[in-house]
Order: C-alpha cells, then structure tokens, then sequence
C-alpha cells in the first residue's frame, strides 16, 4: 500500500471524524488545530490517518491527535506518522517529543513503546476533570493521563 504524509494546508477541511475518534472533545482538537502543525497520511488522494504536533516550548513538542481509519489500522500508518512527525521537530531543532494518552488505551500505550517512548509521568485524574463524559475503553475506564517522552 502507498501512503504519503503532508502537512494538511490551511485552506484544506480538517477531518473532524477522525480527529474525533481520537479526542472526543470538539474544543480540545479545534484548538490543537490552531496550535499545531498537522500531518495526513493519504492513499489514492484519501485521508487515512492523521497526526496534530504542537511546540511545548523551543526543545519540546508534543503529539496532541493521532488517529488512523478504522479500515486502515494495522498497516503501519500510526507508527509512520508517528516517524514522520519526530523528524519534522528533529528538523526544527526540537530535542524531545511527548504525548499522552489514557491509561485505558492499550494498543496506543503499546504503540508509543515500540517507537520508542518511555512512561516519565501520569496525569491522575485527567480525563476525569477535563472532559464531560465518560470515556471507556477496552472495558477500563479512562481516568488518567499516561505521559511518555522520546530523546
């Protein structure tokens, strides 16, 4: 399968389907949008995944959205994302990479592993105190906030 990564231009429509797969907050991805730099991932001129950084300061930045088509998973694209993303901020002199993601979600947690992230922190009660609703995942509920980093 043949995928490109770009940077998603202003002027084009954001898939707010898929960004709301990964953060169910409209709020939180409109202004992760407007902070960050966003990468899509296409095949045959469609979106199938996408990936949302932004700066922390002049060392950090952190991935804030990563979500991948249902009908695509499992081929690799979150993990070139992923890759594609940490060298965009290696380019920009960025020295490290976070992201977060709930301690209910496992396939995440393991994705970040294997590209290289390392646990450094848990946010207690994030996902409790930050959004309305309560978000289920694997059976657990989604209560705190996994922070991992990548040098």
């Amino acid at each position: 399968m043949e995928v490109l990564i770009r940077k998603l231009l202003m002027q084009e429509p954001a898939p707010f389907e898929l960004l709301l797969e990964a953060d169910p907050s409209l709020e939180k991805v409109e202004a992760n949008l407007k902070t960050g730099t966003t990468f899509i991932a296409e095949n045959n001129h469609e979106i199938i995944g996408i990936i949302i950084v932004v700066p922390l300061g002049e060392i950090v930045d952190e991935i804030v959205n990563l979500a991948v088509r249902k009908d695509f998973r499992g081929n690799g694209i979150a993990k070139q994302l992923i890759e594609f993303a940490v060298e965009n901020s290696k380019d920009k002199g960025k020295i490290e990479m976070l992201v977060g993601t709930g301690n209910s979600s496992l396939d995440q947690l393991a994705l970040y592993q294997k590209c290289g992230f390392r646990i450094f922190a848990i946010k207690k009660d994030y996902f409790i105190d930050n959004y309305n609703e309560v978000i289920i995942e694997n059976g657990i509920r989604c209560m705190d906030m996994i922070m991992l980093k990548k040098e």
